[in-house]
């Protein structure tokens, strides 16, 4: 009985301490976690630069391809580019007009945009894109 007491007794401090241990460990990490939230300042309003595609029936796969390629690398030629995202229609309703393809450009500021249009890397896009484009789209608002 007296060898069993102190058992207990080392058992159940380890079982104390690890316990501890896992608070301190989810407690840090909440603490990381809301450090990031800190860190990260996102802008107030951004400028949403949207283009919509209808490739024409001869652009093959490996043309939209190329072009879906293309404009996805455009943020690593123009630094005024904020963010960037795109993907293909997939709506249930049928109302897409024959566009296919949605491309998100994000801007801070209308200056950036101004850079942007007229910049060489958008019109060797703009370029590559035309002959294979049917119809486009293109509005631009600020986020509310």
């Amino acid at each position: 009985m007296k060898t069993i007491k102190p058992l207990y007794l080392v058992l159940l401090s380890i079982f104390l301490i690890l316990g501890s241990c896992k608070k301190e460990e989810k407690k840090t990490a909440e603490m990381k976690q809301e450090g990031v939230k800190k860190e990260v300042k996102q802008p107030k309003k951004v400028l949403r630069h949207v283009v919509l595609f209808n490739f024409v029936d001869p652009a093959t796969d490996a043309n939209i391809k190329e072009i879906e390629q293309a404009f996805a690398g455009l943020p690593e030629r123009i630094p005024e580019i904020h963010d960037f995202e795109w993907g293909t229609n997939n709506s249930p309703e049928g109302l897409d007009k024959g566009l296919s393809h949605c491309f998100f450009v994000t801007f801070l500021s209308e200056e950036d945009r101004a850079i942007y249009l007229p910049h060489p890397a958008h019109q060797e896009f703009v370029s590559l894109v035309g002959p294979f484009v049917e119809d486009v789209t293109v509005v631009d608002y600020w986020v509310e």
